[in-house]
């Protein structure tokens, strides 16, 4: 029984995850969950920003391959593409599913499917892990899917693939479930965020989520494959023209939580979306954008993690109308 097994099961047999779902779910009848707290009532399927009630919304699970090295192995992540989102990026590269809400409706499913889905990820596609991606919306129903998959035999980890926009309150609840965080940190500016984000006090929550999440799993501990077990790894998407502010949020990093941080740092910014009508980001990044940022990482010392090449952004653009291998470099 593997470490992880072992915290589920612990969990589930004290009671502690099932009073955890009872919580989520209460703050559902006027929904908190993520920092927008626009308090509707999911449990009778009103809908806030992020256009979903109760039933987890699920455009896509696999195993994807495209994840940072640790996450993907050899076997790929068990990703989980859950639909809609508290954010609209103008450039989202996953517009499909995150902002064309009302075409996402027909993929609601129930938590035991959701438990399901996670068990064949695990033991039928032999996934390293389960990597929920844009969960902010849906913790209370995640943590009641964990409850039922743990009979079922979940023993790998979980991760919380997330733009960083997360409720502190929210995240405590996931202490001890979650084992791997996988942070955005988009902007070290709110007129940013507001700007291609409709999103206010974008830096102030995604700093406190990273500080908790850090709190919670520490660095990054991989096993000796070099598959992630444990801790923190924090993205970071190069803009055009520094709209990113890497040298503030990368040095905040470096100085608040710790010089040792896992970083994965994009260069695959494509304008998707919206983006191609916004002049300031309605081209790639350059080369000397890019170089900045590396010569930034060597400034502040910070080592660990990965750097994207300048390859082709193409690439990493999913197409979510194949709904199980929406990433064009995967096949069938």
């Amino acid at each position: 029984m593997n470490n992880m097994e072992q915290k589920y099961l612990s969990l589930y047999h004290s009671g502690e995850l099932r009073q955890r779902v009872e919580r989520l779910e209460t703050r559902l009848s006027s929904c908190d969950i993520c920092p927008r707290k626009c308090g509707v009532n999911r449990l009778k399927n009103e809908h806030g920003y992020c256009h979903s009630g109760y039933l987890p919304v699920v455009s896509s699970y696999c195993a994807h391959h495209g994840e940072e090295p640790a996450i993907s192995g050899h076997n790929g992540s068990g990703t989980i593409f859950f639909a809609n989102c508290n954010m609209k990026c103008a450039f989202c590269q996953n517009f499909q599913i995150s902002q064309n809400w009302q075409d996402q409706q027909y993929h609601e499913i129930n938590c035991q499917t959701l438990a399901e889905q996670m068990i064949y990820l695990q033991d039928t596609l032999k996934c390293h892990n389960i990597n929920f991606v844009s969960p902010s919306h849906f913790v209370p129903q995640i943590v009641r899917a964990v409850l039922l998959a743990i009979p079922l035999g979940l023993k790998i980890p979980l991760v919380y693939n997330t733009n960083g926009y997360d409720s502190r309150d929210t995240l405590r609840e996931l202490e001890e479930i979650i084992g791997i965080y996988l942070p955005d940190i988009k902007y070290a500016s709110n007129k940013w965020a507001k700007k291609f984000s409709d999103t206010e006090n974008y830096v102030e929550h995604s700093r406190f989520a990273i500080k908790e999440m850090y709190r919670q799993a520490g660095n990054l501990i991989v096993d000796k494959k070099g598959i992630a077990q444990k801790g923190l790894i924090v993205r970071h998407l190069i803009l055009p023209h520094g709209l990113a502010d890497s040298r503030e949020s990368l040095t905040w990093l470096a100085n608040e939580i710790s010089p040792d941080i896992t970083l994965s740092i994009m260069s695959q910014y494509l304008p998707q979306n919206r983006a191609p009508q916004i002049l300031p980001i309605s081209r790639k990044i350059t080369v000397s954008e890019y170089n900045e940022v590396t010569l930034l990482l060597e400034e502040l010392g910070m080592e660990n993690g990965w750097l994207q090449g300048m390859d082709s952004p193409e690439a990493y653009v999913p197409d979510f109308n194949r709904k199980n291998h929406p990433f064009t470099t995967e096949t069938e």
